[in-house]
């Protein structure tokens, strides 16, 4: 199965259980990919994460109910997921704009929410610029942090702006930022902001030391100003590299961001020639 024929298949058994409870870990076994790259490639072709994606269907399909006269607003709201009327109403008033009662009682105008339909398209005919690289194991000192799949595409960045505003930087530059979830079964992971680290230096307190195993990886080159660029590459890994991939598979819950020195460019990381690159660990199937 191609991944976005899987992200497909992901998405109609969402529609199909949308009352039941739903995990990322389930859904991604319906389609034999691991949560962990099943999160990130539906963040990377939908624009949301799959929390959100679930989160808005719910709703959006509350409001129909409601708004049809038909059931109480606490039978809803336990229907969709919400073991409170106060937590539903707080979700669904921010979705809304208007609060589960008005949505029941007056015509008001409600937002909808469809469900997705992943169509596959003809495009570019040109090649994707990566190499297959073997790397041994190597070790690196980090500003380490966990992370919920949900909203990270936000704290993420919040994190890197907040290693450098609290004189962090002087520690660890940030050669590397590395996502790490070993199980690759789980709703969060751990971020690394990392150095390679030198065995005869300390380990300042709030630090740890990682490291990361010896893999195959696919390398991706990225040039542009920052972040759009690795963005798109991003973006392009799991639009456009993976469904094309046939000798190859994910091989671990891991995924490094190697970042140039910005002070090389005159514009630092938002020069139009800054350089950094994506590593995904791969095996052969």
């Amino acid at each position: 199965m191609g991944w976005v024929e899987a992200v497909g298949e992901a998405v109609q058994y969402v529609e199909d259980h949308i009352t039941e409870e739903l995990s990322a870990e389930e859904i991604a076994k319906q389609v034999n990919i691991s949560p962990f790259y099943f999160q990130k490639g539906f963040a990377m072709l939908c624009g949301f994460t799959l929390g959100e994606y679930i989160r808005n269907r719910r709703l959006a399909l509350a409001g129909s109910e409601l708004a049809s006269g038909n059931g109480k607003v606490i039978d809803i709201a336990l229907k969709y997921g919400y073991d409170s009327p106060d937590s539903f109403a707080k979700a669904f008033t921010r979705f809304h704009g208007v609060t589960p009662l008005r949505a029941r009682k007056e015509q008001v105008t409600l937002k909808s929410f469809a469900p997705l339909k992943i169509k596959l398209s003809l495009e570019g005919g040109y090649l994707m610029d990566y190499r297959m690289e073997k790397k041994e194991a190597f070790t690196v000192i980090a500003n380490a942090k966990v992370f919920a799949y949900e909203g990270a595409k936000n704290t993420v960045p919040q994190f890197w702006q907040e290693h450098f505003k609290e004189g962090k930087g002087k520690n660890v530059m940030g050669v590397y930022g590395i996502n790490i979830d070993e199980k690759m079964k789980q709703n969060s992971f751990e971020y690394l902001i990392a150095d390679p680290y030198d065995p005869a230096g300390e380990v300042p307190e709030g630090f740890v030391v990682k490291t990361i195993p010896s893999f195959t990886w696919a390398v991706f080159p990225c040039r542009g100003a920052m972040p759009e660029a690795l963005q798109d590459v991003n973006t392009k890994i799991f639009s456009e590299w993976l469904p094309a991939l046939k000798e190859y598979e994910f091989a671990a819950g891991y995924c490094v961001e190697y970042y140039d020195n910005a002070a090389k460019y005159a514009k630092g990381i938002m020069d139009e020639d800054y350089y950094c690159e994506i590593w995904i660990p791969v095996k052969q199937k």
